[in-house]
């Protein structure tokens, strides 16, 4: 995939997959590449602002053979996994509105908007009309006229970039630094939904790639955190108690936090005010990361224990807010989720990277180099990722689709009333450490 492996990246492109089902792709459609079917769902779905229920739980497989199945589910993928409702035409004729437009990240909130109907309440009946897009794509379906994919147009760039250059793209974002850069370049590579149908391949982790994961790892202090978290039987803790054992391990985490940034491979080629302005607004988002991950083992373990000898008063229970609900919910969830993936140390550090370096943050003075380095780590993460778990084809857009979620969360529990702190976290450490009990 980079040099030396270029023969594996071409036989990679001739694989390429539909990100929502995992059927032959024919190219890039609404900003991610994608089959003919799952195309022209998303576009009949969105014109004719469809809303659909789910039998189930929300989480049903998407195949080629069952895709069908579930239109809710269908619908949800295409969203998350970056599907521009904006690159839709008007006119509902063939052809995307606009070639620039690529895949987006959208919050949950506004997933649940548009998959509950809310998000087209407000706006004027549209003149989109069912083009008559069928569902007719499997694997014997044609790529294009010239038997190609769609390029992807960039608004820097008057050339447009065929998605045949895998290898050469990824090497513009580990390699030396471009002057021109091509947004959204992340998410347009397939990940099969099934091993089946992209056989897993032996393959060696590119040399720079191994260069700068092992200087990502050598910048995080994995060694255990050294606030005390250790309680003699028998003892009640107070709520002040356990709110002031929270504050000390968040201002340890918090100082790593600092330390870490120093240590990074790009410290120098930041300016202070963007590292300041980094730090600023993703410390919550790393903290929380770290806690989920490398810490895990102490916060719900020894954190957990401290936290079970704490019992809340009746008025703190009839207190406890919708926000600290929906926040202990969704943590409970990332934590399951991480648990099952039980992410590396390697892993951990391309993602926390990756998530600090957020280019859309305001008030920095160089976003573009911010987006350079973002996805030098993102192809990076995704490079150990195939090596390393070569027979978990949707492992790295899994990792990938946590960090919405952690920003999600750090910025709602910015919400939840301090007080309301000691029992969100005895709730939450509790149900974790119960749901592990019982695997």
């Amino acid at each position: 995939m980079f040099p030396g492996t270029c023969r594996m990246g071409d036989d990679r492109v001739d694989q390429r997959t539909c990100l929502i089902c995992g059927d032959r792709a024919t190219g890039l459609h609404y900003g991610i590449i994608s089959c003919e079917g799952c195309k022209g769902f998303f576009k009949r779905s969105i014109c004719n602002k469809r809303v659909y229920r789910c039998s189930r739980d929300k989480n049903c497989v998407m195949s080629r053979k069952q895709r069908n199945r579930c239109q809710y589910c269908r619908l949800l993928k295409c969203l998350q996994m970056g599907m521009n409702r904006k690159a839709i035409r008007e006119d509902g004729m063939p052809g995307g509105r606009n070639k620039s437009i690529g895949p987006v990240q959208i919050s949950e909130e506004e997933i649940e908007r548009i998959m509950s109907g809310q998000e087209f309440e407000g706006e004027a009946n549209m003149s989109w009309s069912n083009n008559g897009d069928s569902d007719h794509s499997s694997p014997g379906n044609g790529v294009s006229e010239s038997n190609q994919p769609s390029p992807v147009s960039t608004p820097s760039s008057s050339r447009s970039v065929e998605l045949n250059g895998f290898a050469a793209l990824r090497d513009q974002y580990i390699g030396t630094p471009v002057s021109t850069h091509y947004q959204y370049l992340p998410h347009l590579f397939s990940y099969s939904a099934h091993s089946a149908l992209v056989p897993p391949q032996a393959r060696s982790l590119d040399p720079q790639s191994h260069s700068l994961i092992n200087q990502l790892v050598s910048a995080e202090d994995l060694e255990p955190l050294g606030t005390p978290m250790l309680i003699e039987d028998g003892y009640k803790v107070t709520q002040a108690e356990l709110f002031a054992l929270l504050c000390r391990l968040a201002d340890e985490l918090l100082f790593r936090q600092i330390a870490w940034i120093k240590k990074l491979p790009f410290f120098c080629e930041l300016s202070i005010k963007d590292y300041t302005c980094l730090l600023s607004s993703t410390w919550q988002e790393l903290i929380l990361l770290s806690s989920l991950t490398v810490y895990s083992k102490q916060i719900f373990g020894d954190l957990a224990d401290v936290t079970s000898k704490y019992s809340p008063s009746d008025d703190e229970l009839h207190r406890f807010s919708e926000e600290g609900m929906e926040v202990m919910e969704r943590l409970i969830y990332l934590f399951r989720k991480f648990n099952q993936l039980k992410v590396s140390n390697e892993e951990y550090a391309c993602m926390k990277a990756i998530n600090f370096l957020n280019q859309d943050i305001r008030g920095l003075t160089n976003a573009s180099q911010l987006e350079q380095l973002n996805k030098r780590y993102w192809y990076v993460c995704q490079d150990f990722t195939e090596y390393k778990y070569p027979h978990q084809p949707n492992r790295f857009p899994d990792l990938m689709m946590c960090l919405p979620e952690i920003r999600y969360i750090a910025g709602k529990m910015v919400n939840v009333p301090l007080e309301q702190l000691p029992l969100l976290f005895k709730a939450v450490l509790h149900s974790c450490k119960t749901s592990v009990s019982k695997e």
